[in-house]
């Protein structure tokens, strides 16, 4: 709303907590798709309404009052309140209604996930998500994002961290590849190939495990190709670049068809597991709390993962 004194408290309040959790007026606006100066504006009559000053504002930053900190606490949890009978009234526990944030990662989120996720938003048509992908750990409160879903261990004790499933690793070569070297027979003769790195989790060495007994092994390789990208890993493998250790699910259809193949079956990298993340709160929506249990089910069924071990 453009008027401010229409604006009732619950939305001053939902203001307010946007400013301190995106640490900027101008990023509280970008969040909730408005203009700085009606941010600021909006602060200002929270402020007046309650005769209190809330934020201190610097040029270069931004710092909570006494009261301000008092009053963000306070906000948060009614806020939640609110959302919590709104959801209950209105029948949205059942019927989900909003914006749903989530980040996965780029190969998964444009992949494996996409299909559950259109049948996620078939089935609640007043939902909307917005689906960013990247692989790095976001920050949940600065960047208004509501859950993710992680490749690899989380290292944020403070947030909440569900197994959802494992993804296998295969190490693979192309025919063309394997005909220019000497037979592969022996997990050592790996090294004398020339590999390719996927840098989000390995660079100068991979590390294997016998399926057998679990056995560790780590070789050391020089990469003559390194990436952040599965695909681009997948392609440079299929053009004969070199071997690669490449998620099991990537790589299924180039094995059917022989356009790879997996080298020493016996030793694989170990699974990759893959978490659901987000931050703690009193009081999860229903399009936060239904997404969680679709995704906690459609996960470990989806072609190349498994159910976790652990």
């Amino acid at each position: 709303m453009n008027n401010i004194s229409s604006l009732d408290r619950i939305e001053l309040m939902q203001t307010f907590i946007r400013i301190v959790e995106s640490g900027s007026l101008s990023a509280a606006a970008t969040q909730l798709g408005t203009t700085q100066p009606t941010i600021s504006r909006r602060l200002q009559a929270l402020e007046q309404r309650l005769g209190l000053k809330l934020i201190m504002r610097t040029t270069h930053a931004l710092k909570l009052t006494d009261d301000g900190e008092r009053c963000y606490a306070q906000a948060r949890q009614l806020v939640a309140t609110w959302h919590a009978l709104e959801d209950d009234l209105t029948g949205a526990s059942d019927d989900p209604i909003g914006t749903l944030r989530v980040r996965a990662p780029h190969a998964f989120g444009q992949d494996q996930l996409i299909e559950p996720l259109i049948d996620y938003l078939h089935r609640y048509p007043r939902l909307n998500v917005e689906w960013t992908l990247n692989d790095r750990t976001p920050d949940f409160i600065s960047e208004n994002i509501d859950c993710a879903i992680q490749v690899g261990a989380p290292s944020d004790a403070s947030i909440v961290a569900v197994l959802l499933a494992e993804v296998p690793r295969f190490v693979v070569a192309a025919p063309s590849l394997l005909a220019a070297h000497p037979p592969v027979e022996e997990v050592s003769q790996l090294t004398n190939l020339p590999w390719l790195a996927l840098t989000s989790f390995y660079r100068n060495e991979i590390a294997l495990q016998r399926i057998s007994d679990g056995q560790p092994l780590n070789l050391a390789i020089a990469p003559r190709l390194a990436s952040d990208s599965l695909y681009a890993v997948r392609k440079a493998a299929i053009a004969g670049m070199g071997a690669a250790v490449v998620s099991s699910w990537v790589v299924q259809e180039d094995l059917a068809k022989g356009d790879l193949i997996q080298l020493l079956p016996e030793w694989q990298a170990p699974p990759l597991p893959v978490w659901l993340t987000y931050p703690w709160a009193s009081y999860y929506p229903a399009r936060l709390q239904k997404f969680f249990a679709m995704i906690r089910e459609v996960m470990p069924k989806l072609a190349g993962a498994q159910p976790p071990t652990r």
